[in-house]
């Protein structure tokens, strides 16, 4: 090739050059910008969900989801600038999503039950559930699964999904909890006496709470002995330690009194057949 070629080539090839330049120039403006902008309205939501008081955890996946929307919207155009063409990249992306998100459809059920455990807070950290045949305190709360402290210190880790579609009781939501307690007494017992033993005992309890009030009550007439309702109000916290040491100080008092708890007996009546 002479001179005269070389000059000419370099000369036809100068616009492409400078196109493919420009081009490229735009496009690194395009995702410089770009990335501003999605971080710029990252910090924006971030604030605007703390001001609302929303779950830091929804708060962080909230935005970031859509710091990295807008980057894959950002890469896209950039890509498009420089001559790349983007429709079989994105149909690409979609195929590849869809076949992701039918291998993982269990874990994407746990994941939007996470989601609606953050919004609706069925219960927070520390409570006390029961769910999934389990019953314990509410330990760390995630998108995907709940851990769980049961009451004998083992760790129960829950899949979301469980929590969202089965029944789950929240011992902890309204604050107190009340205790029901059936104690039975021999039928020849002052009924009056009985339930003024009884609500001596709560009252002394220091774990019994004074509002809402303590109750007791003649409950039913059963076959062997007259059954009283024994209610106290408490604390979630004591419900457990309440029920043992109420139920032993009232055995101790009415063994103190001399009214007996009675077995369960029947009176048999034998008929002479002459």
């Amino acid at each position: 090739m002479n001179i005269e070629s070389f000059s000419e080539l370099l000369v036809a090839a100068q616009p492409i050059v400078l196109s493919f330049v420009s081009r490229l120039a735009i496009a690194i403006i395009i995702f410089f910008v770009g990335r501003v902008i999605a971080r710029f309205a990252k910090r924006v939501v971030k604030k605007i969900m703390t001001r609302a008081r929303i779950d830091p955890t929804l708060t962080v996946f909230a935005t970031n989801i859509l710091f990295y929307a807008i980057m894959s919207f950002v890469v896209l155009a950039v890509l498009g600038q420089v001559g790349i063409e983007t429709t079989s990249l994105v149909a690409a992306i979609g195929a590849a999503g869809l076949a992701i998100g039918l291998a993982l459809q269990g874990s994407l059920t746990n994941f939007a039950a996470g989601i609606i455990i953050i919004i609706f807070r069925p219960f927070q950290v520390g409570d006390w559930v029961e769910a999934d045949g389990y019953s314990g305190y509410i330990l760390e709360i995630e998108l995907l699964m709940t851990t769980l402290k049961t009451l004998d210190n083992r760790t129960v880790v829950i899949p979301n999904g469980k929590l969202t579609e089965g029944d789950l009781v929240n011992y902890s939501t309204q604050g107190t909890l009340r205790l029901d307690l059936v104690i039975g007494v021999d039928y020849s017992t002052d009924i009056d006496r009985v339930k003024a033993i009884f609500m001596d005992v709560m009252t002394a309890n220091s774990r019994v709470l004074e509002h809402p009030t303590p109750t007791v009550g003649l409950l039913e007439m059963a076959d062997s002995s007259l059954n009283f309702a024994v209610r106290p109000w408490v604390k979630p916290k004591d419900y457990l330690p309440l029920s043992l040491s109420l139920q032993e100080e009232i055995k101790k008092r009415l063994d103190q009194e001399g009214i007996n708890i009675p077995f369960p007996q029947r009176d048999i009546h034998m008929i002479s057949a002459n």
